[in-house]
C-alpha cells in the first residue's frame, strides 16, 4: 500500500484553522471587576431626646477625615519604577580519542581478507587495529534587561473591611485620547495606618498590589501580533 501524503502547506493551514477554532471555542477565563464599590444603604434614625449630634449620626470631632468604610474614596500614588537585567554564558567542549592497536597472538599480528568490502583491493591484509575519535562543542549566551515605570494618581474605593481593620482597594480609570482608550487598574490591600492626612497612599505601601496599565484601539490592535503569528511563536509549534 502506498500512502501519497498532500500539500504540506494546505496540511499546515488545515491545522492552524482547528488550533484556531478549538481556541476561540476555549471559554475566556473570568476578568476581575474594578467598579467602584457603593456602601451600604444608610437609614437614619429619628430623634428621640432632641439633642444636636444624634447616636445614629456619623459625626467625628476629634479623627482625621480618612477612608476606612466600605465606598470610601482614597487616592492612589503611583510611583512603581522596576529595573532587572540578567547575563548568562555557557560553553562546553568535549573531544575523545581512542587507538586499538592490533594485537599479537604468539609472535604474530593476524591478518584476514575482506572480499567484497574494498573491490579495488580485495586481497589486501587486514589487521584488528582500530581507531576512534569524536568532538562535541557547545557555546551559548544570553543577555536580558527590563525597565518599567510609571507614575501618577488614581483614586479608588474600598471593596471591603478585613477582620483586622486592613482595607481592600479596587478601582480604574479609563482616558479616551482620539480613537483609542487607556485604562489603569489597581487592586490590593492596605494599611489604615499608611493613609496620609490627605486620603492618599503610595502604591509601594500595598500588599497583593495588582496594577495594570494597557490600552484597546487602533494603537493597541498595531502593537499586538496577529493570530497566525502567535501560533508560530507558541510552545505548540514543534520547530
Amino acid at each position: 500500500m502506498i500512502i501519497r501524503w498532500a500539500n504540506p502547506i494546505k496540511l499546515l493551514l488545515a491545522l492552524s484553522v482547528l488550533l484556531t477554532m478549538g481556541g476561540c471555542a476555549t471559554t475566556p477565563p473570568p476578568k476581575d471587576s474594578y467598579r467602584p464599590t457603593l456602601p451600604r444603604a444608610y437609614i437614619s434614625e429619628e430623634s428621640k431626646d432632641g439633642s444636636i449630634y444624634q447616636a445614629a449620626r456619623d459625626v467625628r470631632l476629634f479623627e482625621d477625615v480618612k477612608a476606612r468604610r466600605i465606598g470610601d474614596i482614597i487616592t492612589v500614588v503611583l510611583q512603581e519604577s522596576t529595573s532587572a537585567s540578567k547575563s548568562a554564558t555557557t560553553t562546553t567542549d568535549k573531544s575523545q580519542d581512542t587507538t586499538i592497536a592490533s594485537p599479537t597472538i604468539l609472535g604474530a599480528t593476524p591478518t584476514f581478507n575482506a572480499p567484497g568490502i574494498l573491490p579495488l583491493d580485495s586481497n589486501r591484509n587486514n589487521t584488528l587495529a582500530a581507531n576512534l575519535s569524536s568532538a562535541n562543542k557547545f557555546e551559548g549566551k544570553g543577555d536580558a534587561s527590563q525597565s518599567n515605570s510609571l507614575s501618577g494618581n488614581i483614586t479608588v474605593t474600598i471593596a471591603d473591611v478585613l477582620p483586622n481593620g486592613n482595607l481592600v482597594i479596587r478601582g480604574e480609570k479609563w482616558l479616551t485620547l482620539n480613537k483609542g482608550e487607556e485604562f489603569i487598574q489597581i487592586s490590593g490591600i492596605v494599611r489604615p495606618q499608611d493613609i496620609s492626612t490627605r486620603n492618599t497612599v503610595v502604591s509601594t505601601q500595598i500588599a497583593d498590589a495588582r496594577i495594570t496599565y494597557s490600552g484597546k484601539g487602533f494603537l493597541a490592535d498595531s502593537n499586538e501580533m496577529g493570530w497566525l503569528a502567535k501560533f508560530f511563536n507558541s510552545p505548540i509549534w514543534p520547530f
